[in-house]
């Protein structure tokens, strides 16, 4: 076999290698498709975060209350169950965990943010 013959070989085999890769992770992509965010539009989000504000003010640990879309104009109708978790002093921060099960087109997202209120107003915090 000839080395042009075998760097052809090697150029085909890598590129091969490289085209399967990306549409493998372009596959396990693929769950990220039809969950209920991609049907949010900004709308439903500005929606979503005054419910979220109101119980984070408002509500009781342990409290769950309900939010649907109703009224934003999207189609697709969105909801969540939003549980007001613990709260705790973080250094003179009052600091709350969330539990939000957001359901869309029988697709359902389970999301814990984290939240602290600076200057008097919730801050998402990242998780370490």
């Amino acid at each position: 076999m000839s080395m042009r013959t075998r760097v052809l070989l090697r150029v085909s085999a890598a590129s091969l290698l490289l085209g399967a890769t990306v549409a493998a992770h372009a596959a396990n992509l693929g769950f990220l498709n039809d969950t209920p965010i991609t049907y949010m539009k900004q709308r439903d989000v500005d929606s979503l975060k005054r419910t979220l504000t109101g119980a984070l003010n408002d509500k009781k640990d342990g409290e769950t209350l309900k939010w649907v879309n109703e009224g934003t104009g999207n189609s697709v109708k969105i909801d969540a169950d939003i549980t007001l978790g613990s709260t705790t002093d973080d250094g003179g921060r009052n600091c709350r965990d969330v539990a939000v099960v957001l359901n869309a087109k029988g697709q359902s997202v389970h999301l814990r943010p984290g939240f602290c209120k600076e200057g008097g107003a919730w801050q998402l915090q990242k998780r370490r």
